[in-house]
């Protein structure tokens, strides 16, 4: 029986490429698996004719942009997983869906390789071989990019050569990677860490120095996750969309970056995140007000190394599964609604309530109705400062002790 190699296709110049080039350095049949996690342009069906006339055996096409935004933009949202305090995980978090559905097609289609399209000095070849791994140990791994020096230069050539049915003149100076969580840019003139962005840079979002008048939004979140959108109910999907819209009109989500890389280099990136952006904004306020502060102060630590695992290709890793647990241990309570105001690449929040809240009205308040025993005061920060007391008399008695 001949052997058969899933490729993860795309639909552009190199995957399609890849199908010819694989078959001929491998002598296995490819299958093209096509996954839409909402990174927009051609219809799937288009793509999987094409990948057909490019020589594949067979195509697989799968809509799987409500379970990526479910299954894995909604546990980012909870583990507030910004990469570096900025980066929402864009990329990352589409990988580990994708190698789901090439799995399973490798299963269905009697495959023994799984192939992707990465180059040899990104994160994303890292993250889609330790996923093939750990869901499939059984099967192998080819890279054509990197393991086939299939250059572009090569990749044209060969696609003239044979006649295939796709675009090979336009070439964007830029690397693009989007999904319905954001969009990736870089190369090109961005490699230059001195050059600022150009307007052609960005389309999820407007420019933010010309905004149309602001736009208030209530964002209403029921164990973490939001199920409302002024009032009108959605489901994940839906209110990332909503939020890629809204908050893209008033260009929120604009990230410039120098980024610290798995394997080990500082990538100059460009990211816009309007959706994620604004709903990660939403959500960390109303943990703020719903999360008892030592919780609050643990899981900062646990989301933070939750999203370095994501970042360096881990989701499907033992530590990656036990941090889920406790994070979703931590969304219980953080149910209620935020308001914001959306203008000028800004999520500003001007409002918070909740059933779960933990502010008291009468505690905090210095006006009348003030429920909070000052006359507790002193005796708590003497106990909460005697230690230290203790340590500085002792210091103050040490030969060795260095004056204020």
């Amino acid at each position: 029986m001949t052997d058969r190699v899933v490729l993860a296709y795309s639909g552009g110049l190199d995957t399609s490429v890849g199908i010819g080039w694989i078959s001929e350095a491998t002598g296995a049949e490819v299958i093209a698996v096509a996954v839409d996690v909402g990174q927009g342009g051609e219809d799937l069906e288009a793509i999987r004719r094409r990948a057909l006339a490019c020589g594949a055996v067979e195509a697989y096409v799968a809509d799987a942009r409500a379970e990526f935004a479910e299954e894995y933009c909604m546990p980012a949202l909870a583990a507030n997983g910004l990469y570096m305090d900025r980066y929402p995980l864009v990329s990352a978090l589409s990988r580990p869906v994708i190698v789901k559905h090439l799995v399973r097609a490798a299963r269905q289609f009697g495959a023994s390789t799984v192939a992707h399209g990465c180059t040899g000095k990104g994160n994303d070849q890292v993250r889609f071989e330790v996923s093939i791994t750990s869901l499939a140990p059984d099967l192998k791994c080819l890279a054509p990019v990197r393991d086939l020096a299939l250059t572009r230069a090569a990749a044209i050539d060969y696609a003239e050569r044979h006649s295939l049915p796709i675009e090979t003149t336009k070439a964007s100076p830029f690397s693009i990677d989007q999904n319905v969580w954001g969009r990736a840019v870089e190369t090109g003139y961005l490699e230059d860490i001195w050059n600022g962005p150009t307007k052609d840079v960005y389309t999820y979002t407007d420019d933010p120095g010309f905004p149309p008048v602001e736009d208030e939004v209530v964002v209403e979140f029921a164990g973490g996750v939001p199920v409302a959108i002024d009032g009108r109910k959605v489901d994940p999907l839906g209110a990332i969309q909503e939020m890629n819209r809204r908050a893209g009109a008033q260009g929120i989500g604009r990230i410039d970056m120098v980024e610290d890389r798995l394997v080990g280099i500082k990538s100059r990136e460009v990211y816009e995140a309007p959706g994620a952006i604004a709903l990660l904004t939403a959500h960390a306020e109303l943990e703020n007000v719903t999360l008892e502060r030592e919780l609050a102060r643990f899981k900062r630590t646990v989301g933070q190394r939750w999203t370095e695992l994501v970042y360096d290709g881990m989701w499907f890793s033992p530590l990656k599964r036990a941090l889920d647990a406790f994070i979703a241990s931590t969304q219980v309570h953080v149910a209620g609604e935020i308001r914001m105001t959306l203008h000028g690449g800004r999520a500003v929040v001007t409002g918070r309530r909740s059933e779960a809240s933990l502010y008291d009205f009468n505690l905090a308040t210095y006006d009348e109705g003030d429920t909070f025993d000052q006359s507790q005061a002193r005796g708590f920060i003497e106990l909460y400062g005697m230690q230290s007391k203790l340590a500085a008399a002792r210091d103050a008695k040490s030969p060795t002790a260095t004056a204020l």
